[in-house]
């Protein structure tokens, strides 16, 4: 369909209230994953990463499924299962990395996400991060590196290697999930339902051989099992997947700072305190969280301008299935 002037009218135009109202509910699922390492340390039973994995995956994919009542179809049944192994099937990384490093410092490693992110982009989805972007991305992880990577914090290379191994499946998970948006007629329900049951029967038989299952779980693990399955599951993912969908993924990807935020608040709430230097890493980590969702100043501008109009460019093409 054409204007009056003979110029196609391109997409919709999202008003600014719509875009910060995604904004805001992508940032919850960041945020509620922050509450993992709270939990693993102070509900679950110890030394079963792979358990924790699985009943935060495949019970709410089941469910999701249940919901929905659809399936892949065609190539979505490869796709789903790349997808669910890079974003679900790499959970126990984390739970590994929670149980073993400070709860600051494990979340620490995801705040590379944004930079691998933007690597994995310029590849996969042919997309030159900004200079604003990669700029405040690098701030980010400075921010985040001064809250809490202190004199005091325990760094445990098994842990390491676990937390940055989860980061790296995750970024490459969000990538493609840009590349591959959804099926036509599927919601962000059906895709999360899809990715968590995938990853959780990838996970069963490797719980079955090498973790098993905790000799005792009390009333506060059933409730922790029942937060990171819902809120820190079913929820979290769905809403993620709708982002990604809806931003751009330089602007959804700095959101993932979110979670060493908010497992540092609750450090906080819990008796920790912060430094001076603690303090000034909150607020270049907050900084460069929001400043990724603004437009670049003219300083930028050239840079900028040629980014989103690339932007523009790829979501054309990806709507209309030529990448």
């Amino acid at each position: 369909m054409r204007s009056l002037t003979g110029r196609s009218p391109g997409p919709p135009q999202t008003s600014y209230a719509q875009q910060v109202a995604v904004v805001a509910l992508t940032a919850l699922a960041p945020a509620s994953w922050g509450t993992t390492y709270v939990v693993t340390t102070e509900l679950l039973p110890p030394g079963h990463p792979l358990f924790a994995g699985l009943m935060r995956a495949l019970p709410a994919g089941l469910l999701a499924l249940a919901i929905t009542r659809v399936l892949p179809r065609g190539a979505w049944w490869w796709k789903a299962v790349v997808l669910g192994a890079l974003n679900i099937g790499g959970m126990p990384l984390l739970f590994l990395a929670a149980e073993r490093l400070p709860g600051g410092v494990a979340a620490t490693m995801g705040a590379a996400q944004p930079l691998l992110v933007a690597g994995l982009a310029v590849a996969v989805l042919r997309d030159r991060p900004t200079a604003w972007r990669l700029t405040w991305g690098v701030t980010g992880v400075i921010g985040v590196g001064l809250v809490v990577l202190g004199p005091q914090a325990r760094l445990d290379a098994v842990g390491v290697l676990a937390g940055l191994g989860h980061t790296a499946t995750m970024a490459g998970g969000v990538v493609l999930t840009k590349r591959w948006g959804r099926p036509e007629g599927v919601g962000p329900l059906t895709l999360a339902g899809w990715q968590l049951t995938v990853g959780g029967l990838l996970l069963l038989p490797l719980t079955l051989a090498f973790d098993g299952v905790p000799q005792r779980i009390g009333l506060g693990a059933v409730g922790g099992y029942l937060w990171l399955g819902s809120m820190g599951g079913l929820i979290a993912y769905t809403l993620w997947f709708r982002g990604i969908g809806k931003l751009p993924v330089g602007a959804s990807a700095p959101l993932v700072l979110l979670s060493p935020l908010v497992a540092t608040v609750i450090g906080i709430a819990l008796g920790e305190s912060l430094s001076l230097l603690q303090t000034l890493g909150l607020v270049l980590a907050l900084a460069a969280l929001l400043a990724a969702q603004l437009k670049a100043p003219s300083l930028f501008g050239g840079i900028a301008r040629g980014g989103r109009a690339g932007d523009h460019i790829r979501e054309d093409r990806l709507r209309e299935g030529r990448i």
